[in-house]
């Protein structure tokens, strides 16, 4: 656990930020008071909805039709 001041977080938290991703646990103190604790944020996976794009996909009439460019191959 790394204890840092506010003024030196300011100038250092690309690297701190880095830090915390890495698993470190950092405590910016103000005033010799811990205020913020900088930890990386969890994925929340999210489970599949079945069904979640109905109606934003929509498939031509002619989809199944051979393409133009395919004829001499046929």
């Amino acid at each position: 656990m790394q204890q840092i001041t506010l003024a030196e977080a300011s100038q250092h938290l690309p690297d701190l930020i880095e830090a915390a991703l890495s698993g470190e646990e950092i405590i910016i103190i103000k005033d010799n008071q811990p205020v913020v604790k900088l930890t990386p944020v969890l994925q929340v996976k999210r489970r599949r909805q079945p069904g979640s794009a109905k109606g934003l996909i929509i498939i031509s009439d002619d989809f199944d039709e051979p393409l133009e460019d395919f004829q001499d191959y046929m």
